[in-house]
Order: structure tokens, then sequence, then C-alpha cells
């Protein structure tokens, strides 16, 4: 049995749209919680079994999975039948693991604090500057429609996510690159999934 754990409007839509793409929305179950939010709304469910009562976290019988990008890697190779994930042999598997974890330990960290409207000199030096998230994208996405070429893996999923939470950065590459993953079926899907149960 797998189960997600899903507070709607939060970091865990990306892997209910994961789910959508996947085609594996009968095969993991979507338990709703709630969360402590930055506006100081919603708290902590006693219901999740995230050790800090957070989301995403995934628990596949019995054994707990956290942080998008593991639960990303994870569900896309689980159901590898949708072409979501890149298999090991694959010449392009290096770079696809490297965009998962460049998110997870650079772009999550640069454009949270540049919204919390935190700057030094230490940060772009450890992580870079929202520009420099910017031009590697852009350079990435300059002759092709996803970071892979012009197959949609998971990695795309997990990357625009932040422009689509946060607003599009206003360059052309990333801006028509996150139109168009948000308009794939499990973008689409969670937007109305969290619509109904956000209430």
């Amino acid at each position: 049995m797998i189960t997600l754990y899903h507070s709607p409007n939060s970091r865990s839509t990306r892997v209910v749209a994961l789910l959508k793409d996947l085609d594996a929305l009968d095969k993991v179950a979507i338990e709703i919680v709630t969360i402590p939010r930055q506006d100081g709304s919603g708290a902590r469910d006693p219901r999740n079994p995230h050790p800090d009562g957070k989301v995403p976290f995934l628990v596949q019988d019995g054994h707990p999975i956290w942080e998008s990008s593991a639960i990303i890697q994870h569900l896309a190779e689980l159901f590898p039948a949708a072409g979501l994930g890149v298999p090991v042999g694959d010449p392009r598997r290096g770079a696809y693991l490297s965009w998962l974890a460049w998110y997870a330990g650079v772009v999550e960290p640069v454009l949270v604090l540049q919204a919390l409207g935190l700057d030094h000199p230490g940060i772009a030096k450890t992580f870079r500057t929202g520009d420099d998230l910017k031009a590697r994208l852009a350079a990435a996405l300059a002759d092709r429609p996803y970071l892979l070429g012009d197959r949609y893996t998971a990695a795309d999923l997990l990357l625009h996510s932040p422009y689509a939470w946060f607003g599009k950065p206003g360059v052309p590459a990333i801006d028509a690159w996150v139109d168009r993953c948000m308009d794939r079926p499990g973008a689409r899907y969670a937007a109305a999934f969290d619509a109904e149960h956000g209430a």
C-alpha cells in the first residue's frame, strides 16, 4: 500500500500532479492533512506521520519517503510505463539526477530566501542567485522544449513548480517552458483537486 500525505496548495501539489501524469492515482491513496502555513494559518496534523509535520510525505508498505525530489524520483521509477523517469543505463540519467538534486540543493533554498527578502554575499557564493538560476534554465531550454530534450520528465515537473507558484521570471524560454508544464494533464488535475479539497 502506498499513501501520499498531501495538503492542498503546498509542495505536495506537484506530487499529486505527478501521480496523474504517471496514471497512478488508483495505486496511491491521497490522505489530506493540514500543515502550518507561512501566513500563520493551518496547524500540524496528528494524522501526518512526517516527523516535522510537513508534506509531501509518502509511505510505501510502512516505509517512509520524504523530500519532494526523492518522492518524485521514487514514483517515476516505481511506475516506469509513463516514461517520466530516466532509467539506469540511459545516457541522460546523469543530467536527470543532477536536475533533481539541483532543485533540492540550490533552487528551492535560493527562491525561498529571495521570497523572504534575505540577501547576503554568502548566500550567492554558496547557492547562487535568482539570476544565476534563470541563466542556467534559459541556457538549458534555449533549443529544446524540456530540460532533457523533446521529452517531458519528472525533472521538468519538479523544476518548473516554484515558478508556477511564485510566478514566471519574465525570461521567454523559461516562461514558455513553465506554460508547457502547467498545461500538462497532471498540473490541471492537481489544480482542480486542490480547489475541491482546499476549503
